[in-house]
């Protein structure tokens, strides 16, 4: 029997990286997956993947998309149990280079996003619900370059502290997840000095390498799962030691 038998779990960003590989593991765990994304070829590949999965395209900073996503959800009538909000995008700049525009793009998605797929989440919570933040190491680490992103993930974090206080009385569980250097799409925005950049990483970090998206999905899934019942306000960080390197 799965960790997650009979759930009901809905999966933000769901279509690559670390999203896709936890929706696949929540789905071999048992659990029926509703996976959103922003691009529709790319999630239906990935719901056809996944197998007990539901893909629901959509912007998780646009509120009717969130709520035609709880509206799915919600004609289920299982409620929901798990809720792992990992949507969000990057965007390389020095505070000299930074646009508004780039700005304000890194924080509706990751931000207003992740509090409209919570915030529009409760009326379906179950008791017991598990709900995951995705923030990052790079809310603390300052790297050059990633300003906005990093202050992003930062407000997921205190997000998850201020909201384990207000869901405390209906046994909600809020945690979040900071992975470190990890190998997924997010790199994508460096073009051509991709793996340049990736293999400096690594070289840094005391693991010698990036994370597989699977390693992340495994401390999610903990997360997600009773095994981690009291684990509440937590940041988990997965970073193959870059914070103490």
């Amino acid at each position: 029997m799965g960790l997650l038998e009979g759930k009901t779990a809905v999966v933000t960003g769901g279509s690559t990286g670390i999203g896709l590989a936890t929706a696949r593991r929540f789905a071999e765990e048992g659990a029926h997956v509703f996976v959103t994304g922003r691009r529709v070829e790319e999630l239906e590949k990935a719901v056809a993947a996944i197998g007990n999965a539901t893909a629901v395209p959509g912007d998780v900073s646009v509120a009717a998309d969130v709520d035609r996503l709880y509206q799915l959800v919600r004609e289920r009538g299982q409620g929901l149990d798990v809720l792992f909000a990992n949507a969000g995008v990057n965007h390389v700049a020095t505070l000299e280079e930074l646009t508004e525009e780039a700005h304000d793009r890194v924080f509706d998605i990751n931000v207003k996003g992740t509090v409209l797929t919570v915030q529009k989440a409760l009326p379906l919570l179950n008791v017991g619900a598990s709900v995951i933040l995705a923030s990052s190491t790079a809310s603390v680490n300052g790297m050059a370059g990633l300003g906005p992103y990093g202050a992003s993930k930062a407000a997921i974090r205190s997000y998850a502290r201020t909201w384990t206080n207000e869901l405390r009385g209906r046994g909600i569980r809020v945690n979040a997840i900071s992975p470190g250097p990890t190998d997924t799409p997010l790199f994508d925005v460096l073009g051509d000095r991709a793996d340049e950049t990736k293999a400096a990483i690594a070289a840094a970090v005391p693991a010698e390498r990036l994370a597989a998206p699977e390693e992340i999905a495994a401390a999610v899934t903990f997360l997600a799962s009773n095994q981690s019942s009291f684990v509440h306000g937590a940041d988990i960080v997965v970073d193959g030691g870059e914070l103490v390197a």
